[in-house]
């Protein structure tokens, strides 16, 4: 009884499909493609005749289930089908607009075969692919529906593969869409608490410390700021607003600014209004942050005169801030005591062009109540240091002492009684 040629094709890839667990993985880019791939719908097919007969199992020995290691792959023709379709979440994809370097799934490259053109893929830019192998001497056309090439492996020997079209060997979803519909499903399902900070906020310190930026709160907006000293930045001297004033630091500093509207600039800019520079109070202690609501923590800053707010008169812009000089009273650890700012106003022409030069002025003193409890500096110790002030002793207060050029007789320093 013969059997016809089409008969046995049909029992060959039954038994192979049968016979064979196509396992995930790597697609064979690596392979070195020997022949044009065969897309489905090729007619005919027949095996090619076996000594040992077609019907033992002896008829199709390689066949592989699992993805082979091939060597470089070389370029595939224009009509080749694509085996590495777009995925529908390309993780590689960080850069909007632009091509990734080696994202094989990154739309904006345009790349129909993008493994012709990067030297790799990177890890989840292509589908995981499964292959079924088989020697390549067994097959002489193949009528497979699913794509298929044949493939120089390693040992140098030609396999035809079979690439199985299952998606569910691709490990990739759908995004989920979510709507006014099936949101509150998703919540219940999903909802959690928020991420909560794995580290906890270092409560502030007791007090200042030499150099610490000082606190300010402006009960308006309930916010908590820095007391700033502008400064010069750059060859032009710019004013940045960025530059904190340091506890104990007593300095000055000096910075332009420049307008290109003038007329507009003179009563909005708070550069300018010499009540931005007061309209806050300042922390005596930085732990009264834990407590804003406490007035005992806060400072006033009071103006020692009255200055008013810019003016625009005709051509020139009057009340203009062109120096502020605070003044901080301490006292150690006990923190900010008091704090006292002046004025220099000055008036400006409207031009185009205008500029102003700041000048800021930051000085430090320690409160009367620690002044009387500290004890006079030393001239010399031992002995004196040329330049100091002689030091005498009247009953129990040391103090300095001068010549009086007018009398001949050595004084106590800033008193009349005679040594």
């Amino acid at each position: 009884m013969c059997t016809s040629p089409l008969v046995l094709l049909q029992v060959f890839f039954l038994m192979i499909l049968e016979g064979v667990r196509p396992q995930p993985s790597p697609s064979p880019s690596g392979a070195v493609s020997t022949s044009s791939d065969s897309g489905p719908g090729v007619q005919g097919g027949t095996l090619q005749s076996s000594s040992k007969g077609p019907g033992t199992a002896r008829a199709v020995p390689g066949i592989s289930t699992v993805g082979p290691n091939f060597a470089t792959p070389s370029t595939p023709e224009n009509k080749t089908m694509d085996l590495f379709p777009a995925l529908p979440i390309c993780v590689c994809d960080l850069t909007p607009g632009t091509c990734d370097i080696n994202c094989c799934c990154d739309r904006d490259c345009y790349l129909i075969h993008p493994r012709t053109v990067f030297s790799f893929c990177l890890p989840g830019s292509v589908r995981s692919s499964s292959w079924v192998c088989v020697d390549n001497s067994l097959i002489f056309r193949s009528n497979s529906p699913f794509p298929s090439r044949i493939f120089t492996d390693l040992n140098g020997i030609r396999q035809f593969c079979v690439h199985v079209n299952n998606s569910k060997l691709n490990y990739f979803q759908e995004l989920q869409k979510v709507n006014a519909s099936n949101f509150q499903a998703l919540a219940t399902e999903f909802g959690g608490k928020s991420f909560t900070p794995t580290f906890q906020a270092e409560p502030p310190p007791p007090f200042y410390r030499a150099g610490d930026p000082i606190l300010t709160y402006f009960s308006e907006w309930s916010l908590v700021g820095l007391l700033k000293q502008p400064a010069g930045l750059g060859a032009g001297g710019l004013c940045t607003e960025s530059n904190p004033a340091g506890f104990l630091e007593s300095r000055s500093t000096t910075c332009a600014r420049f307008f290109k509207n003038l007329a507009n600039s003179c009563t909005l800019d708070p550069a300018l209004d010499a009540a931005s520079y007061y309209n806050f109070t300042v922390l005596k202690v930085p732990g009264g942050m834990t407590d804003l609501q406490n007035m005992k923590f806060q400072v006033p800053v009071t103006p020692v005169s009255q200055a008013g707010s810019p003016l625009l008169a005709g051509n020139t812009c009057q009340n203009v801030v062109s120096q502020v000089t605070y003044e901080i009273e301490t006292n150690g650890t006990f923190g900010i005591q008091k704090v006292s700012v002046s004025f220099g106003l000055a008036n400006l022409t409207v031009e185009p062009g205008a500029s102003l030069q700041q000048h800021f002025i930051i000085r430090f003193r320690a409160s009367q109540s620690t002044a009387a409890s500290l004890p006079a500096p030393r001239s010399g110790n031992p002995g004196y240091i040329f330049g100091k002030p002689l030091l005498a002793l009247t009953g129990d207060v040391s103090h300095s002492v001068s010549f009086s050029e007018r009398s001949g007789l050595l004084q106590p320093n800033e008193k009349s009684c005679s040594c």
